[in-house]
């Protein structure tokens, strides 16, 4: 099986959102083919992310088919390493300094099957074993539509027995992470690596690095705001949900900001804050100005 490489840009997303939809296809003999493309499905899974801290045993997952069809789907840990690009590539063994967090989590059902608009929850109960080591520990739990199958006879058949025929079958997947995080942790984030490209063509693009230290990953919301020569403030920018998963010690990013006539992006200043996604108390990670000219 080769590695499903997911990129994992979180824009326009909000705490309960429409997961984004994993989309691959099969072959017979189950060959799968890297991902091309992702896809909005009828999936919708709420909270998008669970984190085990504290005291906290227990947590849901509520699934919601949103379609007009009946829609299966088998449930199970899989394993992921981000890249410093954010991309997410599926592995085995942890990277070092990477912990798995699926040993310690019970959850149930395994499969659900949802009528349309019905919905189900998943529970999860954390298992707090005497080996665990203090740190962060992640998996993400991975929602895998079943596809239905014809019944014998209901297949289609090739009359020329000469060629092969190979039979593609789209099927439909969403991750979410699981994390659980053990004693006394911490992290603090830094931005580096500034940059604004921008021509009379294309949307302008601003260049970002997030720099996490610490034994914690860290997420959150993006803005970027113009500042004139004058004070007047305007927001050109906004990513929902970035993270930086340890043991990555950088991630690096882009995001395309507003064109508009009233948007001078060679005079005044950029303001870029990074902030936790509590709407209650945000908490400020990083926040760092871009002085234009």
């Amino acid at each position: 099986m080769t590695n499903r490489n997911i990129t994992e840009q979180f824009c326009s997303f909000q705490e309960v959102v429409n997961a984004r939809l994993i989309t691959f296809a099969t072959m017979v003999f189950f060959l799968l083919f890297p991902v091309l493309t992702t896809a909005q499905g009828d999936l919708l899974i709420t909270p998008r992310r669970i984190v085990f801290e504290g005291n906290k045993q227990r947590q849901e997952i509520t699934l919601a088919n949103t379609g007009q069809d009946t829609a299966s789907y088998s449930v199970s840990f899989v394993q992921y390493r981000m890249t410093d690009d954010g991309a997410f590539e599926q592995i085995e063994e942890p990277d070092g300094g990477q912990l798995f967090a699926d040993p310690y989590v019970r959850y149930f059902p395994r499969t659900v099957t949802l009528a349309p608009n019905e919905s189900q929850v998943v529970r999860m109960q954390l298992r707090r074993l005497p080996d665990m080591v203090d740190g962060e520990y992640r998996s993400h739990m991975y929602f895998r539509a079943v596809p239905d199958e014809k019944p014998l006879g209901d297949e289609d058949i090739i009359s020329d027995t000469a060629t092969i025929g190979i039979r593609l079958v789209p099927i439909f997947g969403i991750t979410i992470p699981v994390i659980i995080r053990v004693g006394e942790l911490e992290s603090s984030v830094s931005l580096s690596n500034l940059k604004l490209n921008f021509n009379d063509e294309n949307p302008p693009t601003f260049e970002i690095t997030f720099n996490r230290t610490g034994n914690q990953s860290v997420f959150g919301d993006l803005t970027v705001e113009h500042i004139t020569t004058d004070g007047k403030t305007s927001e050109v920018g906004v990513v929902r949900g970035i993270a930086i998963y340890t043991p990555n010690l950088k991630r690096n990013f882009v995001l395309q900001l507003k064109q508009s006539p009233e948007i001078d992006y060679t005079a005044g200043k950029l303001l870029v804050r990074y902030f936790s996604a509590s709407e209650a108390e945000p908490e400020v990670f990083a926040e760092q100005e871009y002085l234009l000219q």
